[in-house]
């Protein structure tokens, strides 16, 4: 039977909102994954049948296929093509599996799937408010307003929904964002992230020249104490900015081969490909999105939750992990051990590389076997990968 096979992974650490990695065109940040990714192996990158990458905000520096572009500012010959997918926020983890059908079916069998995204550069939304204001119309059509009249899509409401029906309080979710940054700060102090991340060189104030290699949002000087006096996101609610991933400028990306591709670059596989799916779920909500189908894909996979050793489910904000675990009656200690979004940033497109590539390596690290990913998407989408250590 064909297998998928991840040979080579890395990311940028995270840049906060006109930080450090601010200064990057996103082409340019994306191809210096693209580069890295080849030098990890050491091959000829002719060899590539063809790069994914997950963006979001596809507009501006992002417009124009910015995998191709990546690709016309990377040391990659012109004979590889790119191509950009949207999935929301699942968008590189859906490059991924775009990856994977390519290299099972046999029609490709080296791709590099990944993903990039500078909200410094291209603000959030830009696609959907630039048209607004320039009066080209919005993206809820007739149609969708047919189905769900009187609806307001919003993430933000969605995870205020989650903490209600899964009963999770302000305290808990200020907890969990709190450990998310101790996790985090464990994690960069003790070296667990220096394989995965490329350094990136950035020029400071002083004009001096230095590589960019800790995630900028982790809060070293975080407490709880902190954490609950920030404002909440809305009047009544429960979930404040300090318990929402942050907005991150930040690439990742992953390298896919089967078989004739392991033979082809002379390696040995890192993971294996165990299982791949992506699930709709309930717009409104949108954000519980991960839970059905990570009970679906356990299923189709022959697992329990139980089987899988590490977990790694995005904290978009922080009642969608909490949700999930809870729903699964997962090992919280399993999961996102290294902090997750709350702390590390996330940047959209690029985040479901960036979470694999810290799986894979966070597998190797503490010789776990099984390793589940799943990522909640604006319009309650949600991709679940299952990867086995090799």
């Amino acid at each position: 039977m064909a297998q998928a096979y991840i040979v080579a992974a890395t990311r940028t650490a995270g840049g906060r909102r006109n930080g450090r990695l601010s200064g990057w065109h996103p082409a340019d940040l994306a191809a210096q994954i693209l580069n890295a990714l080849v030098d990890r192996i050491d091959f000829d990158p002719a060899l590539i049948d063809d790069v994914i990458l997950g963006c979001v905000s596809q507009a501006g520096e992002q417009s124009t296929n910015i995998a191709r572009g990546a690709i016309l500012a990377s040391k990659l010959p012109e004979s590889v093509p790119g191509t950009t997918v949207d999935r929301q926020c699942g968008s590189s983890q859906q490059a991924l599996h775009f990856a994977v059908q390519a290299v099972l079916s046999g029609t490709q069998d080296i791709v590099i799937a990944g993903g990039v995204e500078s909200m410094s550069r291209v603000p959030m939304g830009m696609p959907h408010h630039l048209p607004l204001k320039n009066d080209l119309g919005h993206y809820v059509s007739s149609g969708i307003q047919a189905n769900y009249p009187n609806t307001v899509f919003s993430q933000f409401d969605g995870a205020e929904k989650i903490a209600v029906k899964y009963g999770l309080s302000k305290s808990m979710l200020d907890e969990f964002a709190f450990t998310s940054h101790k996790k985090a700060i464990t994690a960069t102090e003790s070296g667990y992230f220096a394989k995965e991340i490329l350094p990136i060189d950035i020029t400071s104030a002083d004009g001096r020249t230095e590589a960019h290699t800790i995630d900028e949002g982790i809060r070293f000087d975080a407490s709880l104490e902190s954490i609950s006096h920030v404002k909440l996101m809305t009047e009544g609610g429960r979930i404040s900015a300090a318990a929402a991933s942050q907005i991150c400028d930040g690439a990742s990306g992953v390298l896919i081969v089967n078989e004739r591709g392991l033979k082809a670059l002379g390696v040995q596989p890192l993971a294996r490909i165990h299982h791949i799916s992506v699930f709709g779920h309930d717009p409104v909500i949108m954000l519980e999105a991960p839970v059905p189908p990570t009970q679906k894909a356990l299923a189709k996979a022959g697992l329990k939750i139980d089987d899988i050793d590490l977990y790694e489910v995005n904290e978009a904000f922080a009642p969608v992990p909490l949700a999930w675990s809870q729903a699964l009656l997962a090992d919280p200690d399993k999961l996102n051990i290294n902090g997750g979004a709350i702390a590390l940033g996330h940047p959209l497109g690029a985040t479901g590389t960036k979470l694999m590539t810290t799986l894979l390596h966070s597998l190797h690290r503490t010789q776990g076997r099984y390793g589940l990913q799943t990522v909640c998407e604006g319009g309650g989408l949600a991709n679940v990968t299952i990867i086995e250590r090799l």
